[in-house]
């Protein structure tokens, strides 16, 4: 059996199946390609089936999204590394190899990414992990490489191997045994920032997450959900809320929530000056979830919180007051 599994999730994508598989099956001689398919009503199952006879389809009964998409192909798969990778990434020549090299000589570290490079634009990072992802105090997700919406080029400065806070959903390597202890992604995300609560409580159990800038890939981003969806605005702050519920430490969860909510406050009246109501609504809804569940998440709360999850106390305050468009190792 190869020790690596990659297993892609699909939904209504075979063009991005069509543009995107073959560069995985090309370059990844060291594992075995799943597509995990979410009920799709196009015909994904069937031109995998005609054009791609070696690649391994494991079909779910519904649209579940992609955090319990996930979980629910994932019981089928038992290789001991799992790479969890979009449909709109284009792998390189030799990308599996540094990341084996890393989980083979680092026990403890459980979760990688590599270097996420913009697929329209291959010269900059891209925005939905870049050189990984750090949190601030009030569970803000910004990475190096990009914060906010200042993203960098790739000039070599982030080729290194680096600890960091969460990985990326867009290529997110986990050890099998890890991800069963953790229980897979929280479902109820549905989709958006599920990777950054999985890291997290893997950080609370003791585990290291790494980036690793010698492998590299281009993700599309926004391929499933436009970036100015009010829908991804609802999933992103409704997840973010419901995820720091979860794994703040206890001395800091409410005073630190409240702060955050009225930070979400500002975003919505910012929203609203930008002529965007449907934005400043979507934020609303996510704060009407989060008190109807909070009693859920918190039962949902487990036994260890570090205190020391965030990198800095406020990005907010550090990207537009301290002119902070740049990651800093002393953040």
């Amino acid at each position: 059996m190869k020790k690596v599994a990659v297993v892609i999730l699909n939904w209504n994508g075979v063009k991005l199946l069509e543009q995107f598989l073959p560069s995985v099956i090309q370059y990844s001689p060291e594992a075995k390609i799943y597509v995990a398919d979410n009920a799709s009503t196009d015909a994904s199952v069937s031109y995998l089936k005609t054009n791609f006879p070696s690649v391994t389809i494991i079909e779910n009964k519904a649209n579940f999204g992609f955090a319990q998409g996930y979980n629910e192909a994932l019981q089928f798969v038992e290789e001991d590394i799992y790479a969890l990778v979009n449909s709109d990434i284009e792998v390189t020549e030799n990308w599996l190899q540094p990341i084996i090299s890393l989980f083979e000589n680092e026990p403890t570290t459980a979760i990688i990414q590599p270097k996420l490079l913009d697929f329209k634009n291959k010269a900059n990072f891209e925005y939905a992990g870049a050189a990984g992802g750090f949190i601030d105090k009030y569970g803000f997700p910004f990475c190096r490489g990009r914060i906010f919406e200042t993203i960098e080029s790739d000039s070599g400065q982030y080729n290194d191997t680096f600890e960091i806070f969460w990985a990326s959903g867009a290529c997110f390597f986990i050890r099998k045994e890890i991800f069963r202890e953790l229980k897979g992604f929280d479902p109820d995300f549905f989709a958006h920032q599920e990777e950054i609560d999985l890291c997290w409580r893997a950080f609370n159990k003791g585990y290291r997450i790494k980036y690793c800038g010698a492998s590299t890939v281009y993700h599309v981003g926004g391929a499933t959900l436009e970036s100015g969806s009010p829908r991804k605005t609802f999933l992103n702050f409704r997840n973010s809320v419901w995820m720091m519920l979860k794994n703040l430490p206890s001395s800091q969860l409410f005073p630190t929530l409240f702060i955050r909510m009225c930070l979400d406050g500002v975003a919505g009246v910012r929203f609203l000056l930008q002529g965007k109501p449907k934005h400043l609504w979507a934020i609303l809804c996510a704060h009407y979830y989060f008190y109807i569940h909070m009693i859920r998440f918190l039962r949902k709360r487990e036994g260890h919180q570090s205190k020391s999850y965030y990198k800095t106390k406020s990005i907010i305050y550090r990207y537009y007051f301290k002119n902070g468009k740049i990651f800093d190792i002393n953040l």
